[in-house]
């Protein structure tokens, strides 16, 4: 069963990983994927590098996913430095060992920001091309900013764009993180209301470090971080251990509310590791999912 027929029956259950560095051992990844099997996920996605870097051990570690038969694996797929042929050979390898789901992005642009470098410039003309050559062969899911994208210049504009890409053949959404889970539900509203009518895929980060929160808020997102996470994090500024434990529960608590308001999906970053992910599954009180279901 494909990924967004799964949704369409019910709350699908997710994780992201992200390929090692050309110079690591994959070992440490291939361990914490044992154990995110245990909780039996719908599908694991797995990440390119920064600028679509990388690919060889995104492969690898698609191809660990598919072999051990566990769940389904998703890539994501950029269009930074990509040709049509590169994006045609790529997207044969990946059918040739059994991925057949893939987020489709632009990308994050390289420091020059002179454009994507490849074919093309936007995630639209991506899924285009890729329906237009694969027809259904492939699960296409998009990206979408809750607060917007930051280069978007307000959220209307924003949300245009993510109806154009629906419109383009996408299958589903996957949503970047989001720490304002009123600022989500808003959002949801306004896009239902703009036509965008696919499953809707809900990115949670786990609230475990001080320094990463504050830096994948702002880094790259343009993420708020809300008034209650600004306290937790003042109030533990100087204590990791107290931060983490108020994290957590930080986390459980936004996993309550966008369960609630409906999601079609739950994605959880899972940065590699799985101790942390193990109390927040618990704590939340996700069920495993029957295999087949």
């Amino acid at each position: 069963m494909r990924i967004p027929d799964i949704m369409k029956r019910r709350m699908s259950f997710s994780f992201e990983v992200f390929p090692p560095k050309e110079d690591k051992p994959l070992e440490p990844l291939l361990a914490a994927l044992e154990e995110l099997y245990k909780f039996n996920p719908d599908f694991i996605s797995c990440t390119y590098g920064a600028g679509g870097t990388n690919v060889g051990r995104n492969l690898e570690v698609l191809r660990s996913i598919k072999n051990r038969g566990e769940t389904i694996p998703v890539t994501h797929f950029t269009c930074v430095g990509n040709s049509r042929e590169d994006i045609r050979r790529q997207l044969d390898e990946y059918l040739s060992i059994g991925v057949d789901h893939l987020l489709a992005l632009r990308g994050d642009l390289p420091a020059n920001n002179m454009g994507t470098g490849g074919d093309f410039s936007y995630a639209n003309e991506l899924i285009a091309f890729i329906r237009a050559h694969y027809g259904d062969r492939f699960a296409i899911a998009i990206g979408a900013y809750p607060e917007k994208h930051v280069e978007a210049k307000n959220l209307a504009e924003d949300i245009a764009h993510l109806r154009i890409k629906q419109d383009a053949g996408a299958d589903f959404i996957m949503t970047q993180l989001c720490f304002d889970t009123e600022g989500f539900k808003r959002w949801m509203d306004r896009i239902r209301r703009a036509g965008v009518r696919i499953p809707v895929n809900a990115g949670v980060m786990p609230v475990t470090n001080k320094d990463s929160v504050i830096r994948m808020a702002l880094s790259r997102n343009g993420c708020s971080i809300p008034r209650h996470l600004a306290e937790i994090i003042s109030r533990y500024w100087d204590d990791p251990v107290g931060f983490r434990e108020a994290g957590i529960e930080y986390t459980v608590r936004q996993i309550g509310e966008l369960i609630c308001e409906g999601i079609d999906g739950l994605h959880i970053y899972a940065l590699n590791r799985h101790e942390t992910i193990e109390e927040i599954v618990r704590k939340s009180g996700i069920q495993a999912n029957p295999k087949g279901l």
